[in-house]
């Protein structure tokens, strides 16, 4: 991606953004996480060449976001239309090893929301089993990043949500939460205060 004095939020289009089907990019998106989950991903990386399809065993690559609101307050929570819980937009990277670029893509098509930015570094990382109606029982490795709405975005889901609505980001127990989200909602109040505001 950038160095951390490179930082900075990007929009849909970026060249940092560009898909690829390159597994260095996803490594490379990792490489904040020098303990033992960050090295399950690389493990996963280097034993499966196909880590960021679907169909690869034990489980795959996925990007998910935490939408924030402009004024840093509320995230964004979506019940899940197959998995029936509220949730934060992501799925499956279909080949794509820029998992931001997933992230990005997952928000913008799950929430109906244009402009959104994100931040290239990921927060947070979560290994959990799933297990949707006619599939076998798999792991993802998701790959979790902070995303930005503009000023009185107004979110519109599709036919993955049952719905959508606005929480603020101390909430999400409230809401029935595992504690991997609620835990993100946490690294991504922590990290909005230290961040530039565009």
């Amino acid at each position: 991606m950038c160095g951390a004095e490179e930082l900075t939020w990007l929009d849909d289009g970026h060249a940092l953004l560009a898909s690829t089907d390159n597994l260095a990019v996803a490594r490379e998106q990792l490489a904040g996480f020098e303990d033992d989950l960050g090295d399950r991903y690389r493990a996963l990386i280097d034993r499966h060449p196909d880590a960021c399809l679907r169909t690869c065993r034990p489980g795959h690559l996925t990007g998910s976001a935490l939408v924030v609101d402009h004024a840093g307050e509320d995230t964004l929570l979506l019940l899940h239309a197959k998995f029936g819980r509220w949730l934060q937009p992501g799925g499956h990277a279909d080949g794509d090893a820029n998992l931001a670029s997933v992230a990005l893509r997952e928000a913008t098509e799950e929430t109906g929301i244009d402009g959104l930015l994100i931040w290239p570094q990921p927060l947070h990382l979560d290994i959990h089993e799933v297990d949707p109606p006619g599939e076998d029982p798999h792991l993802h490795y998701d790959v979790r990043f902070l995303v930005q709405a503009p000023i009185g975005a107004e979110p519109r889901g599709n036919h993955e949500s049952k719905a959508l609505r606005w929480v603020p980001l101390d909430g999400l127990a409230e809401f029935g939460c595992d504690p991997g989200l609620v835990r993100l909602a946490q690294l991504g109040a922590e990290a909005l205060d230290k961040l530039p505001r565009y």
